[in-house]
């Protein structure tokens, strides 16, 4: 698939911008690598042709996506970032994560509220992403996320990339904010 010539015009800006970052080259139809060697998955074509309502997670298991995921506890939050180096927001943790199993995902957090098959939060398992609101819970638009990493009857927790007190990936419980700010959970492994 070949891309618009916009939309690699705007993802070279969108990927490069920011002075001594590294700068991107589109070397196939669905990854870009920096100059350190690095790949990362574009996510969709602006032209409508990607289908980001469903994740294909082909053979990577929830244990494989939940192990790696805790290889990044620690890593400090910053925002906008998909970068270990620099730190992570909380939706790119979940790029950063996904993307190392050559999974494509939607880059914001917004951008997760289509991705198909909610269920309900007493039915949570270990894989499944958890959608909430930003911080002001009356505006009710994704703007947090992580990955459930606890299984239905035990207590829901996740592990995510937070600016709040833990600042950074961390593993969290559903406390009572966070449940305030609960949106859905979305099961993307079948």
């Amino acid at each position: 698939m070949r891309f618009p010539i916009p939309f690699a015009f705007l993802l070279f800006t969108l990927l490069s911008c920011g002075g001594d970052k590294p700068t991107y080259t589109i070397t196939a139809a669905d990854t870009v690598t920096d100059t350190a060697g690095r790949k990362t998955v574009i996510l969709a074509p602006t032209d409508g042709t990607a289908d980001m309502n469903h994740i294909n997670t082909g053979s990577t298991t929830p244990a494989e996506l939940i192990a790696f995921a805790r290889t990044a506890m620690g890593i400090p939050y910053k925002y906008g970032s998909t970068d270990p180096q620099q730190g992570f927001d909380c939706s790119g943790f979940i790029t950063y994560v996904f993307n190392h199993f050559g999974i494509a995902v939607p880059r914001t957090s917004a951008d997760f509220t289509n991705v198909d098959h909610e269920v309900p939060l007493k039915d949570a398992r270990a894989g499944d992403l958890i959608l909430f609101t930003g911080t002001d819970s009356t505006v009710r638009i994704v703007g947090h996320m992580g990955i459930v990493i606890t299984n239905p009857n035990e207590e829901l927790q996740f592990i995510h990339s937070t600016s709040g007190r833990d600042n950074g990936v961390t593993i969290s419980v559903l406390t009572k904010g966070y449940q305030e700010r609960f949106v859905k959970v979305v099961r993307i492994f079948e």
